[in-house]
């Protein structure tokens, strides 16, 4: 699992699901918040490889997802 990197430190990271994914979400993504970085990884596959995100780079495609950015027509 990619967990240290030149963004952030993901080996003490606290995961989280959105609180929209409902308890029994197995097909979800989780989040967690670390100095300088927002990991994200698959909740099926915990200890596979996380993406590392700068927070901006993070900020940026939650405000693109709330303002629809990403539906497929």
């Amino acid at each position: 699992m990619a967990t240290k990197g030149s963004r952030g430190d993901l080996t003490r990271a606290t995961w989280f699901k959105s609180s929209k994914s409902g308890p029994n979400c197995d097909n979800c993504v989780e989040v967690a918040y670390v100095t300088e970085a927002v990991g994200v990884r698959d909740s099926k596959d915990k200890s596979g490889p996380a993406l590392i995100f700068a927070p901006v780079e993070w900020h940026a495609f939650v405000a693109g997802t709330r303002d629809g950015m990403f539906v497929r027509e």
